[in-house]
């Protein structure tokens, strides 16, 4: 049940439950107060018709008459007072009362037996030879009524102090078990959490509104902790990075170093000298692109840093992209098939997407078998080089948008390999690339990551003893195909 719902039923409960209370109350001590009536009534009238025997008789109520008679029959629970028709008190074993009473008041409410809080009142008068002499009137104290009422009245306050004591003590205990007790478990969970430990609440069971905060709890814990865990391996793989480019840098570092002393020596002949120098630019160009990969990769992991897509011509953008690429292939030792078949229009950020074929290209020459023929191509889906491989053909699955891919011949990648290649600082069996050399191990993922900032997806396709595709997928502005 719902905390609300239940705290509504208890608000009910605790307001009707002391009034019906009250009331069975009210209705169990009526109940016996007219029962009591009547049996109080027949013995005070049966005790009532043996005095009115003796105040019958005219003979006191004459002035002067002899009435011990009726002062014995007075005591603490039955007064008598007697009158003339005149008004005048002749006898009243009330001394409060004495002299004379009105006839009005005096002749009010003959033969009847009136029923009063504290005595029942009864008068009648008295008749000789047809003349009326006086009233008598008799009253008979209701000393177990009234010692009853006072008993009940104390039964009737101690029975709604103990109603209250009840209900306050049971809504108490409702209380605690329903909302004190979870919500302090809940908060020790919390600071359980707080100090690091994981924490597993039996509170989700319930189907309130605390089971529901539970579920909450549990769910920003597992969203906490995932956190953690990956702010952790991001950590770890900035320390492995800053470690495994610190040594990099250091390789090349270390020749340009060493030829830079050289040629300050004069034993080198021109030839020498102009090979060295090659050599320091070289490995400087090394040093910077390494240096550009790290910083292009710290700005991508940025949650601030968003790429700033413009509207280009496909056909007119990529034809200009794919180009440049014949020399430096042949430098490498590799020959170069290009396909540049695209309609359009897409939203790019050109130099970011340069930079992405750049690394796929410098890849390709890295993994590639020397004197083999890279493939490179910038198409609409549906389309496909006659170049690729069959397995390449049947990567390409989308139906709108482009492809960009990069294609060499080579020994291939196993599928351990694939599914790790796109993490950072991850690279291959060095002894898969050319002549040994290793790059940053972040030309991937940097690719990767500017792809995703385009709406795209990358994927890598390789069989082994056949060569390695990379296929990056962008998709057109709406409305163009």
């Amino acid at each position: 049940m719902k905390i609300k719902t239940w705290l509504l039923i208890t608000f009910f409960i605790v307001m009707v439950l002391p009034i019906t209370g009250a009331y069975s109350l009210y209705v169990w001590i009526n109940a016996y107060y007219q029962d009591k009536n009547v049996a109080e009534y027949f013995e005070k009238l049966t005790e009532l018709n043996q005095v009115k025997s003796v105040l019958e008789n005219p003979m006191y109520y004459t002035k002067n008459a002899d009435i011990k008679d009726v002062e014995a029959l007075t005591n603490d629970r039955l007064a008598i007072t007697l009158y003339l028709k005149s008004g005048l008190i002749l006898y009243s074993s009330n001394p409060l009362k004495s002299g004379f009473d009105t006839k009005d008041s005096i002749f009010k409410g003959l033969y009847e037996l009136k029923q009063n809080y504290n005595a029942f009142t009864y008068k009648e008068p008295v008749y000789q030879d047809g003349e009326l002499l006086g009233v008598y009137e008799i009253q008979l104290v209701r000393t177990d009524w009234i010692k009853g009422v006072e008993s009940r009245s104390w039964l009737v306050i101690a029975s709604s102090i103990l109603l209250f004591l009840f209900i306050y003590f049971a809504v108490m205990m409702l209380l605690n078990r329903k909302l004190n007790r979870p919500l302090h478990e809940l908060m020790r969970q919390m600071r359980a959490f707080a100090k690091g430990e994981h924490v597993e609440s039996n509170l989700v069971a319930r189907k309130d509104e605390i089971g529901e905060l539970a579920q909450t709890f549990l769910a920003m814990q597992d969203e906490i902790e995932t956190a953690r865990a990956h702010l952790k391996t991001e950590q770890q793989q900035k320390e492995l990075m800053i470690a495994s480019i610190s040594h990099d840098l250091k390789t090349p570092l270390t020749a340009i170093q060493a030829y830079a002393e050289s040629l300050q020596g004069k034993a080198l002949s021109k030839e020498q000298q102009d090979e060295y120098r090659q050599i320091i630019l070289t490995k400087s160009e090394t040093m910077k692109h390494m240096l550009e990969d790290l910083l292009m990769y710290t700005l991508l992991q940025s949650t601030s840093y968003h790429l700033e897509l413009i509207e280009v011509d496909g056909a007119e953008f990529f034809e200009m992209a794919l180009s440049d690429y014949e020399q430096l292939c042949k430098d490498q030792g590799f020959m170069l098939e290009v396909t540049c078949d695209i309609e359009g229009m897409y939203a790019v950020h050109p130099k970011q997407l340069q930079r992405v074929i750049d690394n796929l290209m410098s890849n390709a020459w890295r993994y590639g078998a020397v004197g083999t023929t890279i493939g490179l191509a910038a198409l609409n889906t549906r389309k496909c080089p006659t170049w690729c491989f069959d397995f390449v053909k049947l990567a390409l699955t989308k139906q709108e948008g482009m492809y960009i891919i990069v294609q060499n011949c080579g020994q291939g990648i196993n599928k351990e390999d694939i599914e790790k290649l796109f993490e950072p600082m991850y690279q291959a069996d060095s002894a898969r690339t050319k002549a040994g050399e290793r790059g940053t191990g972040l030309g991937l993922n940097i690719a990767k990551q500017i792809i995703e900032k385009h709406g795209g997806t990358v994927e890598l396709v390789s069989k082994e003893g056949y060569g390695t595709a990379v296929l990056g997928w962008l998709p057109s502005i709406k409305g163009e195909n």
